[in-house]
């Protein structure tokens, strides 16, 4: 059935979003009602379509079997594949478009996997009840555009509320991973969660424990990539969610001292985030050095700060310290990116930022000689423009007079960073000598003595910028005397 209350010049608005695509979804359907089938243009595209945001996917769903769309689609595309028979989902390509047609499902769950007893179904309203939230239970059947929303989705998005089709402890005892995408709508798409949504989600957080390491961290993602990651963080922390799968972020909330001599680490930390992201460059921007949504930025400023708790200590007077907060915490962070099976460059990236995150406090009022300003380029290697934008974010100070003091000490070194840039190509700073060239005057072969000869020329190099082939190859003569 349609949404009783919807008017209908919503309906024209949204068909008209479709409109690129109207000429594409006409063909289908007309192709499938031709064969005796129902086909629905379903879930995300729908709701998006009434949102007024584009869709990168085409999901579809029908009465026919798997065999009957395999027929349909083979005879429409260009190609087609099988994503999985067992499932009843059958993809397809013609052109630049790519679609995806899902037989009627029925799922059941034993409650204790997250492998469904596949039954397909025979009808759309069958289907759209097992679906995870109301505005994804949508569906226009095709060819006619008519709108079927059994669960008042619509009045849902409308009033940006985020509800489950059936009753929501049975919609994530079904799939727990739903709790996470709940929290994911609020970050995307600013939808509230009812009430009951948010006790259901609370009382059933720890049985995120049975969902893969993978689809918890590909949901983490695409939270943090959302125009507003920190709501949804909000919502995974005060249900308890984060606890199964982020335990670090909760653990951020440590308890202020009655002289409140430290911040609240945890709002801390959201708000550098908030401001990490109002430092990246427009979006698919490529020019810009960090284009947005940028996750390793990203993932390092909430996880910035999460060495603290372990290494908090009160002092006498009052104080607090958080010594070695910044090594600590990049362990802790390879620790869980590797838990959620981060690839490998994310990890040591994301874990690099972290570990460099204060570097700069040793800046002072910019006497750091060139040497060092050196180092704190070369060590941040091409996470530079990241740990720019990280080391500003870091400033959440409500002292106006010391937040100008921050941001004029890091122009400065920015400034210096250019220059030295400039004169040296300090991005590509290497010995003055290659390892032939260091062989060739310590008459060595190949092995750690070389290495380590290289690595006395480089520290040559940062501390005392070019010196030329021939005094580097004194000061390397003068280093090999001294150590024989």
């Amino acid at each position: 059935m349609s949404s009783p209350d919807l008017p209908p010049e919503i309906l024209r608005a949204a068909v008209a979003h479709l409109a690129p695509t109207l000429p594409l979804l006409t063909d289908l359907g007309e192709r499938f009602a031709g064969g005796g089938h129902e086909l629905a243009l379903v879930g995300g595209p729908v709701r998006d379509a009434f949102l007024a945001r584009t869709s990168g996917d085409l999901d579809f769903t029908t009465s026919a079997s798997p065999e009957e769309t395999e027929a349909i689609l083979a005879d429409w595309g260009d190609a087609h594949w099988d994503m999985g028979r067992e499932f009843g989902t059958i993809g397809a390509r013609k052109g630049g478009d790519t679609v995806e047609v899902t037989t009627y499902r029925a799922d059941a769950y034993d409650g204790t996997t997250r492998k469904p007893v596949v039954a397909f179904g025979d009808n759309l309203e069958d289907d759209l009840v097992r679906r995870d939230f109301t505005v994804n239970a949508m569906a226009l059947r095709l060819p006619g555009l008519e709108l079927v929303d059994p669960h008042g989705g619509m009045l849902d998005l409308a009033a940006r509320r985020l509800r489950t089709p059936s009753a929501p402890e049975v919609s994530f005892s079904d799939d727990p991973l739903r709790m996470m995408r709940a929290a994911r709508f609020v970050a995307q798409i600013g939808l509230v969660p009812a009430p009951e949504v948010i006790t259901a989600m609370t009382e059933a957080a720890a049985t995120l424990e049975i969902v893969s390491a993978e689809r918890i961290r590909d949901e983490l993602v695409k939270l943090l990539l959302a125009a507003d990651p920190v709501a949804g963080l909000r919502i995974l922390v005060d249900t308890g969610l984060a606890e199964q799968m982020l335990p670090e972020l909760p653990a951020l909330r440590l308890e202020i001292d009655e002289h409140h001599r430290h911040k609240d680490v945890y709002e801390h930390s959201l708000t550098v985030l908030e401001q990490a992201i109002d430092l990246e460059g427009p979006e698919g921007d490529d020019e810009h050095p960090v284009p947005r949504p940028d996750l390793v930025l990203r993932l390092a400023a909430l996880l910035h700060d999460i060495g603290k708790p372990r290494t908090r200590r009160f002092e006498g007077g009052g104080g607090v310290s958080f010594h070695h907060h910044d090594v600590v915490g990049a362990k802790l962070t390879t620790k869980r990116l590797k838990a959620l099976r981060f690839d490998k460059a994310t990890t040591a990236a994301v874990a690099r930022l972290v570990e460099l995150h204060l570097r700069f406090h040793g800046y002072g009022d910019g006497q750091w000689s060139d040497s060092a300003v050196r180092r704190y380029v070369t060590d941040a290697g091409p996470l530079l423009e990241r740990l720019h934008r990280l080391t500003r974010a870091d400033c959440t100070t409500r002292n106006q007079r010391k937040a100008a003091r921050l941001r004029g000490a890091y122009d400065d070194l920015e400034v210096r960073i250019g220059e030295l840039l400039e004169q040296e190509e300090l991005d590509k700073v290497r010995p003055e000598l290659d390892g032939n060239e260091i062989a060739q005057v310590l008459g060595i072969s190949p092995g750690p003595v070389l290495g380590e000869a290289y690595r006395y020329l480089l520290q040559v190099r940062l501390d005392e910028g070019p010196i030329g082939p021939e005094l580097a190859a004194e000061r390397l003569r003068s280093w090999w005397a001294a150590r024989a």
